[in-house]
């Protein structure tokens, strides 16, 4: 039912979130159309009445010059007409195509407007440019068809008409598909957070219970109690609580993209490496740890981080090996660090060695708290090395035939 009602939320959200997207770009897409048509519509007349001024000019050029009034002609006798008006208003001359009719607009000179003629359908685009013969003020009027402007802006309007649909289906399904990856995403990660906060709790909540069932056993039968006994327990589950929680906070800082918090400085990894391989000696006596192959690196990162990730391959491998843990380490001159780390123990299974680095998992044969730890110690060294830019191969090792783990991070020149 839970589940239910967070898919109907996530929905809904979907839902609003295309609706506004889709809202917006309408809008947008609106104001876009119209300011298209406006600034089409102006700019097309601006040339029809540019070119009707320049030949209106031409003809006050030439009445200016003193050579009277001309018989002006036009070129298009459909698309164009010329009148040289007096002051009365009073037709002193015509083109043939308006010869004989009034005045076709009263207009005093620079003025424009858009004039209905006998000559088509369509207005006119009428300009009026002022002259003089011999002290007689006249005005000259030119007219362009301006249906040219008007059959382009509507058929810009026609298929913007058409388009902006489309492009307003287009956005709206970018945006719900958008939407629902990102929506998907985060309820990967809530889930990933609930299983985390699962895990976490279940691990932390053993080595509670066996405190307390250790302390209920004492106060129900003191007379049986071992004060050392006790205490050695709570101090074991104690560490193994303080590890755990260790862990969880390093996990907590990857999550956040905090694990770097000591910031990135040059780190000798060779000197981390020899420094774990000793701690094992002396903690496994019995164990051989070989490190002849270990070689001079260095990195650029965080020495605690890196550290941590040496410890818990080192750790890893040697509670898995029977008798043999292998440390190795090269950098070759092409940009990559090489860390090798091998036991003679079982192996991990072709189907596992991606799975192991995820966290909370303990294989079948490492299921014991005791023994495997809560499953985090991999998780951490795969996070700390993609926190270096660098990453994590799990394989099997040709030498020992146990498990064979090859850490790449970027050498500090890179």
């Amino acid at each position: 039912m839970a589940s239910e009602r967070y898919e109907h939320r996530l929905r809904a959200v979907r839902v609003r979130a295309t609706a506004v997207a889709a809202l917006a770009v309408a809008v947008a897409l609106l104001a876009a159309g119209i300011g298209l048509v406006v600034g089409l519509r102006t700019e097309l007349s601006a040339d029809v009445r540019d070119a009707a001024r320049a030949r209106a000019s031409d003809v006050a050029r030439v009445i200016e010059a003193g050579r009277g009034v001309p018989a002006p002609t036009v070129s298009a006798p459909d698309e164009e007409f010329l009148q040289v008006v007096d002051a009365d208003g009073a037709v002193v001359a015509a083109s043939e195509n308006v010869a004989g009719q009034p005045a076709l607009a009263r207009l005093d000179p620079g003025e424009s407007a858009s004039v209905d003629t006998p000559l088509d359908d369509d207005p006119f685009m009428v300009v009026a440019v002022g002259a003089r013969d011999d002290g007689r003020r006249l005005v000259v009027l030119a007219g362009r068809d301006a249906a040219g402007v008007s059959d382009a802006t509507n058929t810009v309007t026609w298929l913007l008409l058409i388009g902006l649909p489309v492009l307003l289906v287009l956005a709206a399904a970018a945006t719900w598909i958008a939407v629902g990856r990102a929506l998907r995403r985060v309820a990967r990660a809530e889930a990933a957070q609930r299983r985390f906060v699962s895990d976490a709790s279940h691990e932390l909540r053993s080595p509670v219970a066996t405190v307390r069932q250790h302390a209920e056993v004492a106060l129900a039968h003191p007379e049986r109690s071992d004060t050392g006994s006790l205490a050695g327990t709570v101090l074991d589950e104690a560490v193994r609580m303080q590890r755990l929680v260790d862990d969880l906070l390093l996990l907590a800082r990857a999550d956040e993209s905090a694990l770097l918090r000591g910031g990135r400085r040059p780190v000798d990894l060779d000197d981390l490496v020899l420094a774990e391989a000793r701690r094992l000696r002396s903690a496994s006596p019995g164990m051989r740890v070989d490190s002849t192959a270990v070689g001079a690196a260095r990195v650029t990162g965080d020495e605690d981080a890196l550290g941590r990730l040496v410890r818990n391959l080192g750790e890893n491998a040697a509670r898995h090996a029977r008798t043999r843990v292998t440390f190795a380490l090269t950098d070759a001159g092409d940009g990559w660090v090489r860390l090798l780390v091998e036991d003679d123990g079982p192996g991990i299974p072709a189907a596992d060695r991606e799975r192991v680095l995820d966290r909370f998992v303990r294989l079948d044969d490492s299921r014991a708290r005791g023994a495997g730890g809560a499953g985090l110690g991999l998780a951490i060294v795969a996070e700390v090395a993609g926190a270096h830019r660098g990453r994590v191969q799990v394989g099997v090792s040709e030498v020992l035939g146990g498990a064979r783990f090859v850490v790449l991070l970027p050498s500090a020149g890179e």
